[in-house]
């Protein structure tokens, strides 16, 4: 279990294997978030001083669920968590759907800074997104497992990858679905947090029963 900063830092450039120049890139993340913080409360001030624990490497370990290719979206991207941080790992095209306007432009403005050609943002409510076929869906602390499903069914396909950290209420939140739809999913554990968990979902979700949920 990754406990501290260093571990942290040293887990994803190794992981990764990261090279030198996408490591200055995540310094200068890091940077930004925390200068950005004290304009905006991009995170909670508490984890200002656990940044690589908490939301780097926290995001960094969907990564490894993912497949290497095929269009991402992540959903409700805040400061960029996961979305800037799957960015920096992964070469292939990702959205980052966002509607509030201070993180909007602090998002593109990390975008252009750090050189994430592959990257866009949304600037819309993820509800007005259009229907398409992504192989990646993410979402952290972004909303209620039924609620996000219902809001974000139109962007999935069979093949579809769904990665949504839920913390220690993952499994409550699985439960509040119909059990159809709960065998759609796997339970993962956090490198982060031993009580925390990672809920990975396959593929689109019946109709008739999204209507059962509203």
């Amino acid at each position: 279990m990754i406990s501290s900063e260093d571990e942290a830092r040293d887990w994803v450039y190794q992981h990764f294997a990261v090279s030198r120049e996408t490591s200055i890139r995540f310094d200068r993340f890091a940077e930004m978030v925390k200068i950005a913080n004290a304009q905006q409360n991009l995170i909670a001030a508490n984890s200002v001083d656990n940044l690589w624990v908490r939301h780097i490497a926290d995001s960094a370990q969907l990564v490894d669920l993912a497949p290497d290719e095929g269009a991402w979206i992540d959903l409700g991207s805040g400061p960029g968590f996961p979305g800037i941080v799957v960015a920096l790992l992964r070469g292939a095209p990702i959205t980052l759907c966002e509607n509030r306007r201070l993180r909007v432009d602090f998002l593109r403005q990390v975008i252009e800074d750090l050189g994430l050609r592959h990257a866009d943002v949304a600037a819309i409510d993820a509800r007005r997104l259009p229907a398409q076929s992504v192989a990646v869906i993410s979402a952290r602390a972004f909303a209620p497992l039924p609620k996000l499903i219902d809001m974000a069914d139109r962007l999935a396909d069979n093949p579809t990858l769904w990665l949504l950290p839920k913390g220690k209420n993952a499994e409550n939140e699985l439960a509040q679905l119909p059990q159809s739809w709960q065998e759609q999913f796997t339970v993962a554990p956090s490198v982060t947090d031993d009580q925390a968990k990672i809920l990975i979902g396959h593929g689109r979700f019946s109709t008739d029963r999204r209507k059962q949920l509203n």
